[in-house]
């Protein structure tokens, strides 16, 4: 039986997680649901870890959990310049980076280049959303990533960038909106659950195990499964 407690951090970003009350932080783990967060609590409810899930701004868990013991962020995606910054259990699902057009939008996209003039929908600290900014694209960023749903379909912002399974989700569980146009998928990045580098391993690798069991039970696509 371990003693130790993790802390575990995320942000209100629907379907993947999401606060029962509608706010963008909680406290606890009862007040959080989601895609990506039930994939969490479904891993460690295999393991004997007692643990703390809160939920943050994005930019306040991924800063706060480094350097603490025992601290992690999710759903976070696995990038080069992340790679030594935690330690990663997973991937529990991939982000399948997509450029969303309104549902009367005529704009077609044969590459990513072909984007370079449209102003993109985006918000900080997401990893699509920075991609872009980095490579020179039109990006308008907001607070929070739902949020550019409404601003599309007002002609605010040529395009979306979200996730192809979850855009579209989120389009309809919170604002009633469907038939947002994929234009295109440019990339896929596996999303992890990322353990602080001060984390005892042997605490990491015990949630690794948990994972496997979980993957090979088909716990985890079942969370998907039942959310399509």
């Amino acid at each position: 039986m371990a003693e130790d407690r993790l802390y575990l951090f995320t942000q209100n970003y629907p379907p993947l997680h999401a606060s029962k009350s509608g706010e963008d932080f909680a406290h606890s783990g009862e007040q959080i649901e989601g895609v990506c967060s039930d994939m969490v609590k479904t891993v460690l409810s295999r393991t004997d870890y007692d643990y703390v899930m809160k939920m943050r701004s994005w930019s306040y868990s991924f800063r706060w959990v480094q350097g603490r013991e025992n601290h992690a962020v999710f759903c976070t995606a696995r990038t080069n310049e992340r790679e030594e910054l935690f330690q990663w259990v997973g991937p529990l699902m991939s982000l399948r980076w997509t450029l969303f057009a309104a549902p009367d939008s005529d704009i077609e996209l044969a590459s990513l280049e072909d984007a370079k003039d449209l102003r993109i929908g985006g918000y900080k600290g997401d990893v699509m959303s920075e991609y872009l900014e980095g490579k020179g694209f039109n990006m308008t960023m907001s607070l929070s990533g739902d949020l550019n749903v409404r601003r599309l379909t007002l002609g605010q912002i040529d395009l979306w960038v979200a996730d192809a399974l979850m855009g579209p989700l989120v389009a309809k569980q919170n604002f009633g909106i469907g038939g947002l146009r994929p234009v295109l998928e440019f990339k896929e990045t596996p999303l992890y659950l990322a353990f602080s580098r001060n984390t005892d391993s042997e605490i990491v690798a015990g949630v690794r195990n948990a994972f496997r069991e979980a993957v090979e039970a088909g716990e985890l696509r079942q969370i998907i499964e039942q959310k399509h």
